[in-house]
């Protein structure tokens, strides 16, 4: 059964870190690029970064470029997003996706590009 397992959402202060782990289970991601999403209360899913399988880029969304770090780590089928700097309006439920292939720059924020995805893990950055 083909399956992506988030998890590291917790609550934490302003300025602080997590680091999500996105497992997948039933398939290799050695050969799919893992997007992060993020959907708050009553807004709408957004495209935090992604990873490619095998060029070796990754794309961020302006509002967490240089604070937030996508990382894979093959030989454990698991995928990173590492945030620092946490601020409240980072506050949502944070979801990874799969596709084969490589991230596109122009489509990587679109969710329809994404053939698996997880359940979420909710992140809430408060004090």
């Amino acid at each position: 059964q083909v399956q992506l397992v988030e998890s590291g959402g917790a609550l934490v202060q302003p300025g602080g870190s997590l680091r999500l782990s996105c497992a997948a289970s039933g398939f290799t991601l050695d050969y799919y690029y893992v997007g992060w999403f993020r959907q708050a209360p009553g807004k709408e899913r957004e495209g935090v970064s992604c990873i490619s399988a095998s060029d070796g880029n990754t794309y961020y969304a302006d509002s967490v470029k240089g604070r937030f770090t996508v990382s894979r780590d093959n030989t454990k089928n698991t995928v990173y997003l590492r945030m620092n700097g946490l601020k409240p309006e980072d506050t949502a439920v944070y979801y990874c996706a799969a596709e084969f292939g490589d991230c596109s720059g122009r489509y990587y924020n679109y969710t329809t590009y994404y053939e698996y995805w997880g359940q979420g893990t909710q992140v809430t950055v408060s004090s």
